[in-house]
């Protein structure tokens, strides 16, 4: 059994109520939702929440709210893989035979059902505990500098300076779509950011972090081109 566990607290405070917020004419965890329906692959699609309401809208876009998050897990400083954790021995513990559990955000109104397809392939072809959606660095991070106290400037990488761009070492960083895991990987708490793990990596342009109404606002802008375009779900 493959399951869906889109992560969906009600307290968020730079944007609130973001996951419920909405966003191009629906609720931005609705697309979510539509991501995980639309691309068959999964037996259940379940939301984990302490929040009545955003239990109440996804329940009405047909996902499932079978057990209401813990407080103590939903707070600023639970991480991702907690939450997750928290989901699988849920579903163990009430008999569901689960091989593969798929963390989806509820903030990722870009995200590509190629991507979580190309995701369960990695997972179920190799030998990985984890695959994620990831993506380059916008400009070349080894020439990242800092300003010193003083107003000095200082390079990370000092031993790039005058190396080409194009030979640099490829940086990814997390895209934050989506995290396909083994149920042991979750429940052992195991890190995603490591030698166990691979990952789908995605085009910069339809990556996008929604943390501050900042972000929303350019979401809102960069939507208007990739809603409009029939690879949006393919």
């Amino acid at each position: 059994m493959k399951v869906a566990v889109i992560p969906a607290r009600g307290g968020s405070k730079r944007i609130p109520r973001k996951n419920i917020k909405i966003f191009y004419g629906q609720p931005m965890i609705a697309w979510s939702i539509q991501a995980a329906q639309k691309s068959l692959l999964f037996d259940r699609i379940i939301v984990s929440t302490e929040d009545c309401e955003i239990a109440a809208i996804a329940k009405q876009l047909g996902a499932e709210v079978p057990f209401t998050r813990p407080e103590q897990i939903s707070d600023d400083h639970t991480g991702t893989t907690e939450v997750i954790a928290h989901a699988t021995q849920w579903m163990i513990n009430a008999g569901w035979p689960v091989t593969a559990v798929c963390c989806i955000y509820a903030t990722a109104p870009f995200i590509q059902i190629k991507d979580i397809k190309q995701g369960l392939n990695f997972l179920e072809s190799g030998n990985w505990e984890y695959v994620f959606s990831a993506t380059e660095f916008s400009t070349p991070i080894f020439r990242s500098f800092e300003q010193t106290s003083r107003g000095e400037l200082q390079m990370f990488f000092p031993d790039y300076f005058l190396v080409r761009s194009q030979d640099m070492p490829r940086a990814l960083h997390d895209a934050g779509q989506f995290y396909w895991g083994r149920p042991s990987a979750w429940l052992n708490n195991k890190r995603i950011f490591a030698q166990h793990s691979t990952c789908v990596v995605i085009p910069t342009w339809r990556v996008h972090d929604i943390d501050t109404e900042d972000d929303w606002k350019r979401a809102e802008i960069i939507s208007k081109t990739i809603m409009n375009h029939d690879f949006k779900q393919k």
